[in-house]
């Protein structure tokens, strides 16, 4: 017996030394990937410490040996765009082969909710999936994670655009990378790296972020972080994820909230659905649970049923008389559960929603009419007053809060770092909305962000941005906006070269932060990749921008450049809406303009002594200058000269 123990101990020892022997790819390679044409393309991974690794792709093989740590890596020579193609990788005890590999141009494409937004969610979204057969575009969905110190590898899988996989695309990105396709014919891959909600600050590395002027960073809980180093450090292999687990234990689930019999007498009330942004939950980030009894006739007892919930920001554990129905991660997707039968009785029931917030603004932000009990043919409404009490949220136990907004540099790390050794085409980039609290640092930010991206990749490609979108209710007289603050960094961050901004102040919602026209986001993104990278120099990439201001008397006259188009006023009578002036005092009033020899003439009756003037300044504001092409005139905030 004591011969067969060590034998099996024996065949273990070789087991465990065989699977640490085989080659292995970074997590970002993968069958239906593209890899970028004309560039040296570098191809890596681990093996066991001076193992000779052959790598064959197109007519190229090349072979290396790892080094010391295991570590392997080679460079295939910059090939034009074609395929399908394998790529076949071999170790001494391993082959590793991945098929229907393309040769085009890749896109990073990153930011937040608006980038992050999916084709199902968008405009005309059924018709669009169904129209989705563009098998030469290829999307890698980058998997959230968050870290304290730069990545080496992610995981994820590429998708080919099909009807059945575009759904999941991110709406912006396919709507660029479809227009890229249709006139360059060539294969486009989209790399989503993107999260909702979140700030600038979370994308830019260590340490370009931490040489910043301390006048442009945010605070942050420096005890968190050091906690988070020190428990890493001491529980070796431990991730971000796991700390979270461990120091945030929800007295909610041990406690058994969800349950029938809990009593919610001391609960506060709120109206349900709402965001949290006006109530106590304001500030909150973390769990907070959410209950409502409700009584049924006799008639609809046992009976299956589906419960609807509308949207919730972020996510949700749903619990029907004590039993789960469902759960859903992320605030895009409508919560609807099916509740089987036997569940509902007659008399009280109860729904109980554990609502998890990871940053920003939280709650159910759907509609009254999209919460309700659909039985059979009948619909019961669930709006109303509901019990709520939180469970772990950062007031009481800030660790809970742990987000990309919590320490800077969060994401960078974990979703871009890992990407710098691939190459790209170039980027774009949605984001600004959770930076409107701070619009003149986003001045230093962002252009902070466009060079440490270009410098970490060796290069300066292309980098292209959306520009924040109209949003909130229309103000009735002139005043102080951050979102128009972060419209005018962004204007400013096109002094760096190979950039381009596709400006939508005309198409945004004003109830809805995430404008459902992806599509033409992306086709005007295109066209700044058409005129300045692909050399289609006939493109019009632009609306007006402001070439020159001269004060003439009491009057402002501007000259646009308008980019090989020429000016347009969508309005029958000819006057531009959307311009104000102030005197020395900055107090702004609206303005009256109109074209008069190609130039455009602002005055104001109330202000005689022009010094500053402004254009589509304002969350929502009223703007109807624009080119031939459609193309609005960008805000622009700016002193006059004498």
């Amino acid at each position: 017996m004591k011969k067969i123990g060590i034998l099996i101990l024996f065949f273990q020892f070789v087991g465990l030394f065989l699977l640490k022997a085989e080659v292995k790819v970074a997590g970002l390679f993968g069958n239906n990937m593209v890899l970028q044409r004309e560039r040296p393309v570098k191809i890596w991974g681990q093996a066991d410490k001076n193992e000779m690794v052959e790598v064959s792709f197109k007519e190229q093989t090349l072979k290396t040996r790892a080094n010391r740590k295991g570590e392997w890596q080679v460079t295939l020579a910059p090939m034009s765009h074609g395929g399908p193609y394998s790529l076949e990788v071999k170790g001494k005890n391993n082959t590793i082969r991945y098929d229907n590999i393309l040769v085009g141009d890749v896109w990073l494409c990153s930011g937040q909710s608006n980038m992050e937004w999916v084709v199902s969610l968008a405009g005309n979204a059924q018709q669009e999936i169904e129209d989705a057969d563009y098998p030469m575009i290829r999307s890698l969905n980058v998997p959230k994670s968050l870290h304290v110190i730069p990545q080496q590898e992610t995981q994820g899988s590429w998708d080919v655009c099909s009807p059945s996989t575009v759904g999941n695309f991110s709406a912006v990105a396919y709507f660029y990378a479809r227009e890229l396709y249709r006139k360059l014919g060539i294969p486009i891959g989209i790399i989503n790296s993107s999260w909702g909600g979140t700030v600038i600050e979370a994308w830019i590395s260590p340490d370009v972020y931490e040489a910043l002027p301390a006048d442009v960073q945010r605070p942050e809980d420096t005890g968190m972080l050091e906690s988070i180093r020190k428990y890493m450090k001491a529980n070796k292999g431990k991730t971000m994820k796991d700390y979270q687990e461990a120091v945030a234990v929800d007295k909610g689930m041990t406690g058994k909230w969800y349950a029938e019999a809990t009593d919610v007498s001391s609960w506060d009330e709120m109206q349900i659905p709402q965001e949290w942004g006006t109530t106590p939950l304001a500030a909150v980030d973390g769990h907070v649970w959410f209950r409502l009894d409700f009584t049924l006739p006799e008639a609809n007892a046992g009976k299956p049923a589906v419960l609807h919930l509308g949207r919730i920001d972020d996510n949700d554990i749903s619990w029907v008389n004590g039993k789960e129905v469902g759960y859903t991660n992320g605030y895009g997707e409508e919560r609807i559960y099916n509740i089987p039968a036997g569940l509902l009785k007659a008399g009280k029931n109860s729904v109980t929603v554990r609502v998890t917030d990871d940053m920003g603004p939280g709650g159910f932000i759907g509609e009254a009419k999209d919460v309700y009990l659909e039985i059979g043919a009948q619909n019961v409404s669930l709006a109303g007053k509901w019990k709520y009490n939180p469970s772990l949220v950062n007031e009481s136990f800030h660790k809970a809060s742990l987000s990309p907004n919590t320490i800077h540099s969060s994401l960078y790390n974990s979703m871009i770092h890992p990407f710098t050794q691939f190459p790209i085409k170039g980027a774009i980039w949605y984001q600004g909305e959770s930076n409107t609290d701070m619009p003149i640092a986003y001045q230093t930010l962002f252009p902070a962000l466009i060079n440490d991206w270009r410098d970490k990749w060796g290069y300066e490609f292309p980098f292209y941005w959306v520009q924040l979108a109209n949003f909130m209710e229309k103000d009735l007289v002139p005043v102080e906006s951050g979102w128009s603050g972060v419209r005018d960094a962004q204007q400013m961050t096109l002094s760096l070269p190979q950039t381009g901004q596709a400006v939508i102040i005309d198409i945004g919602e004003a109830g809805n932060i995430h404008p459902a026209n992806k599509q033409e986001v992306g086709r005007r993104l295109a066209l700044n990749a058409f005129n300045k990278t692909y050399g289609y120099r006939d493109v019009i990439f632009s609306g007006p921008t402001v070439a020159s201001i001269e004060k003439k008397g009491d009057k402002v006259l501007l000259t646009f450049d308008t980019h090989g188009s020429a000016l347009d006023v969508k309005n029958k009578y000819g006057f531009i809406e959307g311009f104000t002036l102030a005197g020395a005092d900055g107090k702004y009033e609206w303005a009256k303009a109109w074209i008069d020899n190609g130039k455009v003439v602002v005055w104001s009756e109330k202000v005689p002594a022009p010094a500053f003037i402004r254009y589509g300044w304002g969350n929502n504001p009223d703007v109807n200058l624009f080119n031939k092409e459609g193309l609005p005139a960008s805000p622009f905030s700016t002193a006059i000269g004498k």
